[in-house]
C-alpha cells in the first residue's frame, strides 16, 4: 500500500507540473432564462450565441432531472467524499465496499404497487430516477479512479457531449471491486448507463432515452465464526484468516481480479426509458442584439407517451454449502434438517409500463405551471422456481404543478391509483408546497404524503425466496408529514418528519415474513448547520434524532450524527482544500441482524450493538477539473492491547464486522475536448 500511494504522489505531481490545467474556468456555471419543462437550455439558443457567451477554452454544464423542469450545474465542492462514494453516511454496511446496506434513520419503502422486495444493493444501482440529462457546451469527460486497503478499487467513466445543439447524450460506466478485509466477502459490481435529450428545431418534440445495466456481485461469509472469540486473539490480527461461517473450509484468497462468487448474492437489472412529447402552443421570439435572434417556444397543450422496459433477476447460490461450517449455518440459521450440496435459488422479473398523458399548461409563458392526467399499462411476467407467473396493473395518473413567475411559491400535488388489476386498491397521495421567505430567511417547505401499498413480493409464498409459504399479508399504509426550513443567513436546516405506519412488514427471523397490525408513529427530527469557527476553519454539524411509539419491530438508534471540522478555502489562487477529521456515531441500539439467502435485513431484539464513533482524516483539494481524495478511515480501531494495531473493529450488525485501518486515495479528473 505504500508503494501505491508513493506512486500516486509522483503522478500527482506530473499532473499538477503539466499543462493539463491550461483551461480557463472549465466549468463555470451559467444561469437559464429559457428553461422549461421539455425545452432544452443553456446552449440551445445557436451556435452564434454560444460564441458570443463563452470563451473558447471555457465550458457550462447544466442536467436535469427526469420530471424536473430546474436545472443544476456540476458540484465542484471536495468537503463530502459520500457524494464520490455509493454509500450514504447514514447507512451501515457489512464491513465491505459492494456488501448489503441499510439506513440507521427510519426511511420506509414509498412506492406503491408492484416491488421484488430486494433494496439491500440499491445504493449501488444506476437508477433511471437519478439520471442526469446534460447540456453542455463543449464535451466534458471525466475519470475516476479509487484505490483502498485489500486492493480495493473504483472506476468511473463520464462522458457527456451536445451532438448538436438541441441533442445531447452521455455514458456513464462505474465498476467496483473489494475482496475484503475477511474471507469469503468479495464484490464485484458493473454499472452502465447511456442516456440522450433530443429536442427538435421546432421545439414542439422531445424525447428522453435512458438504458442501463446493473450487475451485481457480492459474496457473503454468514459473519465471524462464533465458536472462539476470534477478534480478540492476537494470532488472528491478520482479518484474513479469522474462519467465517460460510464459504468453505480452506482459507480462501484475496484477489483483485476474481469477480467469481461461488457463495453469494447475484444481483442483474436491466433497463430501457422511453418518453416521447409532441407540443401545441405559441412561437415566439428574443432579440439579443440587431445580429442575433432567439427562437422560443411555449407550449399550451402537450401528449406524452413513457415506455419502460425493466428486466431483473435476483439469485442466491452457495456452491460449497457441503462443507461442515457451511452446513451447521443453514442448520441454525434457517433451520434446514437436509442441507443439499448445492444451494441455487432464485427469481426473474420482466416488467413492461406504457403510460399515456395529457398536460396543460395554463400559462403558456410560465412551464412549471402544468395540469397533467394520465394512465398506465403495466404488464409482469415472473419465473419464480418452476412456475412462470403474468400478471398486469392498469394505473391512473394525476399531477399539478406550479411555481409562480415571482419564484415565491411552490405548490406541486400529484396521485396514482391502481384502479384493477395484481395491485389493484394501491395507490399514493402526495402534496408539498414551498415558500421564499427571502434571502435572510430562506425557504419553508411542508408536505404530506400517503401510501397504500401491496407487501414487496418477496412476501408473497409463491416468491423462491419465501421459504414458509407464509402469504395473505394485508395492504401495508404508510402516512408521512414533513416540514423542513432553510436559513442561508445562518447556514441552516432543520427538518421534521412523522410517520404513522399500519400493517408494517418486516421479517421476524432470519427467513420467516410477519406483518404487524398495529398502527404505530415514528417521529424523526434533523438538523444541519455549518459553523465558522475561524477565517479557514469550518464545523459541519448533522444531527438526526429518531423516536418511535408503539411496540413496533423496528430498530434504530435514538440519534445518528456526522461531523467533519474542517481547515478550508482557496490557496495558491487555483486548490481548492479541504482537510481534517470527519466522526459518525450512532448511540447504541439492537440492531437488525442480516440473512445472506434472503439478502434482507430482520428483526431481533437479543444483541445491543455499543460501537465507537467511526474516525476518518482527509486531505481533499481540486485544481481547476483535477480531484484528490486522501482519507485513514477507521482510525477508532487503533488499540495498545497486546500490541498496536487496528482490531479494534466496531460491529455493525451481529457477527460481522467492520474493517480496521483502511486508506484510499481517489483521482476524479475532467477533460474539456
Amino acid at each position: 500500500m505504500v508503494q501505491k500511494i508513493a506512486g500516486f504522489l509522483i503522478l500527482l505531481f506530473l499532473l499538477i507540473c503539466s499543462d493539463g490545467f491550461g483551461q480557463r474556468n472549465p466549468l463555470s456555471g451559467v444561469s437559464s432564462r429559457l428553461g422549461g419543462l421539455g425545452n432544452m437550455s443553456a446552449g440551445g439558443g445557436g451556435d452564434s450565441l454560444l460564441k458570443r457567451t463563452y470563451r473558447e477554452d471555457s465550458i457550462t454544464i447544466t442536467f436535469r432531472y427526469l420530471d424536473s423542469t430546474r436545472l443544476y450545474f456540476m458540484d465542484t465542492s471536495v468537503n463530502d467524499f459520500t457524494k464520490r462514494y455509493p454509500i450514504p453516511a447514514n447507512h451501515l454496511f457489512l464491513g465491505n465496499l459492494g456488501s448489503a446496506t441499510r439506513s440507521l434513520t427510519f426511511n420506509p419503502f414509498l412506492k406503491p404497487g408492484f416491488d421484488a422486495g430486494m433494496h439491500a444493493f440499491d445504493v449501488y444501482k444506476f437508477t433511471v430516477e437519478e439520471t442526469k440529462f446534460y447540456n453542455t457546451t463543449r464535451p466534458f469527460t471525466e475519470l475516476g479512479y479509487v484505490i483502498g486497503s485489500k486492493t480495493e478499487q473504483s472506476i468511473s467513466i463520464l462522458h457527456t457531449q451536445n451532438i448538436m445543439p438541441n441533442w445531447n447524450f452521455a455514458l456513464q460506466y462505474r465498476m467496483f471491486s473489494a475482496p475484503g478485509f475477511f474471507q469469503y466477502q468479495n464484490t464485484s459490481h458493473n454499472n452502465y448507463r447511456f442516456n440522450s435529450l433530443y429536442q427538435s428545431k421546432d421545439k414542439r418534440y422531445s424525447n428522453y432515452f435512458v438504458i442501463l445495466s446493473n450487475q451485481l456481485k457480492a459474496g457473503e461469509n454468514g459473519g465471524v465464526s462464533k465458536t472462539i472469540d476470534y477478534l480478540n486473539n492476537p494470532l488472528y490480527s491478520n482479518r484474513f484468516t479469522v474462519p467465517v461461517r460460510l464459504g468453505g473450509e480452506e482459507v480462501g484468497t484475496a484477489s483483485l481480479f476474481s469477480s467469481t462468487v461461488n457463495t453469494g448474492n447475484i444481483y442483474n437489472n436491466t433497463g430501457v426509458y422511453l418518453r416521447q412529447m409532441y407540443d401545441w402552443g405559441k412561437k415566439d421570439s428574443l432579440q439579443i442584439n440587431d445580429s442575433t435572434t432567439i427562437k422560443l417556444y411555449y407550449p399550451k397543450f402537450r401528449v406524452q407517451h413513457t415506455f419502460h422496459l425493466n428486466t431483473s433477476k435476483y439469485q442466491y447460490r452457495d456452491f460449497e454449502a457441503s462443507f461442515d461450517s457451511a452446513r451447521l449455518f443453514y442448520q441454525d440459521m434457517y433451520q434446514l434438517a437436509s442441507v443439499p450440496d448445492t444451494i441455487s435459488i432464485g427469481d426473474q422479473f420482466r416488467d413492461i409500463r406504457n403510460e399515456i398523458s395529457l398536460i396543460q399548461f395554463p400559462d403558456s409563458k410560465n412551464q412549471q405551471q402544468f395540469l397533467r392526467v394520465g394512465a398506465m399499462l403495466q404488464n409482469v411476467n415472473a419465473q419464480l422456481r418452476s412456475v412462470k407467473l403474468g400478471f398486469y396493473n392498469i394505473i391512473l395518473l394525476g399531477e399539478y404543478r406550479n411555481k409562480t413567475k415571482n419564484q415565491k411559491w411552490d405548490l406541486e400535488a400529484n396521485g396514482q391509483l391502481y384502479a384493477t388489476g395484481f395491485n389493484a386498491g394501491d395507490y399514493q397521495a402526495h402534496a408539498r408546497l414551498k415558500r421564499f421567505l427571502g434571502k435572510k430567511i430562506g425557504n419553508l417547505e411542508l408536505g404530506f404524503q400517503n401510501v397504500n401499498r401491496s407487501p414487496s413480493f418477496i412476501f408473497d409464498p409463491r416468491s423462491s425466496f419465501n421459504f414458509t409459504g407464509s402469504g395473505g399479508f394485508n395492504k401495508e399504509n404508510i402516512s408521512h408529514a414533513y416540514g423542513k426550513i432553510e436559513v442561508p443567513a445562518l447556514q441552516l436546516e432543520l427538518g421534521g418528519n412523522l410517520y404513522l405506519v399500519g400493517n408494517y412488514m418486516y421479517f421476524s427471523n432470519p427467513y420467516t415474513p410477519a406483518q404487524h397490525s398495529q398502527v404505530f408513529n415514528v417521529l424523526k427530527i434533523t438538523a444541519d448547520k455549518k459553523f465558522k469557527v475561524g477565517k479557514h476553519w469550518n464545523w459541519y454539524n448533522h444531527i438526526t434524532v429518531q423516536q418511535k411509539a408503539g411496540d413496533a419491530p423496528l430498530n434504530m438508534p435514538l440519534v445518528f450524527t456526522r461531523q467533519r471540522f474542517a481547515f478550508e478555502g482557496l490557496f495558491f489562487k487555483f486548490m481548492n482544500l479541504s482537510t481534517g477529521l470527519e466522526l459518525r456515531y450512532h448511540t447504541p441500539f439492537k440492531t437488525d441482524g442480516y440473512s445472506p439467502m434472503l439478502g434482507q435485513f430482520y428483526y431481533q431484539d437479543t444483541t445491543t450493538v455499543n460501537n465507537l464513533p467511526d474516525i476518518a482524516a482527509f486531505f481533499h483539494f481540486r485544481i481547476r477539473t483535477f480531484n484528490a481524495f486522501v482519507r485513514m478511515e477507521n482510525l477508532n480501531a487503533a488499540t495498545l492491547n497486546p500490541t498496536f494495531g487496528f482490531t479494534n473493529n466496531n460491529t455493525p450488525v451481529p457477527t460481522y464486522v467492520a474493517p480496521g485501518l483502511l486508506i484510499r486515495v481517489g483521482i476524479f479528473w475532467g477533460f474539456v475536448n
